[in-house]
């Protein structure tokens, strides 16, 4: 396949889109992809950045490791250049503390969003930040060598880059807690069977098995996906009932979307 222009490229971040299909690459290897603030608004203005004609996103990362989780630095005195430390954070009042942990959130969240279906695909190592990275896509493929951690707990921190509402809905409480607790690895095999990860293959399959889900995923119609994503995302919210109701709701606008009737 020809090498496509990317539409942003800084920080560490990498957005190609091909038509209805884009990419979003880690590209800092020899750091094992260890996340910064400056990443995190990269990644943040990649999803800004989509075109309408996207239905299917790919994250990957370049190197051994999908992400080794949040760069040491940011919790050095100096920081790094241009940003306040994270120990400079810490001495401000509650409201800023907040609102700059909202910022970073914003490179985790719009993975999810009901026009899209995103696909993290993991090898290596997924420590803290880069386990809850590739939690905010909606499916995980991962290579025979994975490493999912959440070292934060274990550092006399919280994972709070939005990762514990996804992995608490997939793995269970009782796991989840022991994840996060422990900051234990979990390997591709417990991945599957617990339902962290859709599919593991060898790492040398990886990018054809990711590419094979994606074609899968835009052979459907686009509508359809978007309503089946909205009424699974919301199931866990609402009642037996609501979610009847819900559904017959997304049937009659499909109904008379391929009946060609107006609302």
């Amino acid at each position: 396949m020809a090498s496509l222009d990317p539409v942003l490229d800084k920080d560490g971040v990498r957005l190609t889109v091909d038509d209805s299909l884009a990419t979003v690459t880690l590209t800092n290897p020899a750091k094992r992809n260890a996340q910064s603030p400056a990443l995190w608004r990269a990644l943040a203005e990649a999803g800004r950045s989509l075109p309408g004609s996207v239905r299917v996103v790919v994250l990957r990362a370049e190197g051994k490791s999908f992400s080794a989780g949040l760069d040491r630095q940011a919790f050095t005195p100096e920081g790094f250049d241009g940003e306040p430390s994270f120990i400079d954070l810490a001495r401000g009042d509650d409201a800023e503390l907040d609102a700059t942990i909202a910022e970073y959130q914003e490179a985790f969240t719009w993975w999810r969003r009901n026009d899209v279906v995103s696909i993290a695909a993991v090898q290596g190592h997924a420590i803290g930040a880069g386990f809850q990275l590739a939690l905010g896509c909606d499916l995980r493929v991962v290579a025979d060598d994975v490493q999912f951690a959440m070292r934060e707990t274990s550092l006399g921190l919280v994972p709070d880059l939005t990762g514990t509402h996804p992995l608490l809905s997939l793995v269970g409480y009782a796991r989840a807690l022991e994840i996060c607790a422990t900051g234990r690895a979990v390997l591709a095999e417990e991945s599957v069977s617990t339902g962290l990860a859709n599919i593991a293959v060898p790492l040398d399959q990886l990018d054809d098995a990711v590419r094979d889900l994606a074609a899968a995923l835009l052979a459907a119609p686009r509508d359809a996906v978007i309503e089946t994503k909205a009424l699974l995302r919301g199931a866990q919210d609402r009642t037996y009932e609501e979610q009847r109701a819900a559904e017959r709701a997304a049937q009659a606008r499909r109904l008379r979307d391929l009946a060609g009737i107006g609302e």
